[in-house]
């Protein structure tokens, strides 16, 4: 979710829920071929996975997030990412208020080829807001789709190993006030001064205008240049814009430890904190060429001084 402060043939197949008054989603014939640097079918395929009804929604605390967990260190172990510590779970605390009494962070790590010391944090949220009244919220755009993502970051880096090191982090309790991200920060194994950079996805999955958006180069002018230039994926048009979101989702934790961040996420749609927030409502051609706008961002920053 994007938190307010103040309160894949798969994709020949799909088609997104819309209203008559809707315009044409993203499910037209692409004019033109696009080369992933990951696997379309099992970015779907996650997106699918964690967004179905046997997560319940994958509410902090609950047996549903607990399963997300551990596919996403399942997904990790696959792809050969590694743990920061002796584990990939960070335990944190909950506030009493709250029924559960713990969250726990994802952290995977692979090492940097030529700057080591230097780190790049790529983030997601696995948390949802669980069952209501009897109602699944899955959560498929908020953040089954930044996790997924976050698996085909795991993937490329594997295929094409970084300059800087990385961290892949899927966050907890994002839904709960950004307490699993603000936690990180505070108790982070890697000294902040190493911390170079957080990319974050929270809901990239659909947008009816075929935007995505980007926040922090408006605090961070050095990445504007790069985000203005970088190639076009498909019919993803990428903006810079809603400086209001600064605060919005995981990054907030970064920018307020002064740790340069860049937030991916689309507007709000008719979903948004719904139980019809569903993998059958996702714009797969859409997600998948901005997964890729992404990573593009990232090839180019890891190329950089950070």
């Amino acid at each position: 979710m994007k938190y307010i402060i103040s309160n894949f043939i798969i994709l020949l197949l799909l088609i997104s829920c819309k209203q008559e008054t809707k315009p044409e989603n993203t499910e037209t014939n692409q004019t033109e071929t696009i080369a992933y640097d990951f696997n379309e079918i099992n970015l779907l395929k996650h997106v699918k996975e964690l967004s179905s009804d046997i997560y319940q929604g994958r509410e902090t605390g609950t047996l549903g997030a607990t399963k997300a967990k551990n596919y996403i260190i399942g997904e990790f172990k696959k792809l050969n990412v590694k743990p920061l510590g002796e584990s990939f779970e960070q335990v944190f605390p909950l506030p009493k208020k709250l029924k559960a009494t713990q969250g726990e962070n994802i952290i995977g790590y692979i090492k940097g080829s030529e700057k080591a010391a230097e780190y790049i944090v790529i983030t997601a949220h696995y948390d949802h807001e669980g069952i209501k009244n009897g109602k699944v919220y899955n959560g498929a755009d908020d953040d089954a789709s930044g996790i997924s993502a976050l698996l085909a970051f795991a993937e490329y880096l594997q295929k094409y190993p970084p300059k800087h090191s990385v961290l892949l982090i899927a966050f907890d309790a994002e839904e709960k006030g950004l307490l699993g991200s603000y936690y990180y920060i505070e108790n982070s194994i890697v000294p902040k001064e190493q911390l170079k950079l957080n990319i974050n996805m929270d809901m990239i999955s659909r947008s009816d205008k075929k935007e995505l958006y980007a926040v922090g180069p408006q605090y961070y002018s050095q990445y504007k240049p790069i985000i203005e230039n970088l190639e076009k994926s498909g019919e993803v048009t990428l903006l810079i814009g809603h400086k209001e979101w600064t605060y919005s989702s995981d990054h907030a934790g970064f920018h307020t430890a002064k740790i340069p961040f860049i937030y991916f996420g689309v507007e709000d749609h008719k979903d948004y904190h719904k139980p019809t927030d569903d993998f059958e409502n996702i714009h797969p051609t859409f997600y998948t060429n901005a997964v890729q706008t992404i990573i593009s961002f990232f090839k180019e920053v890891d190329n950089q001084q950070l």
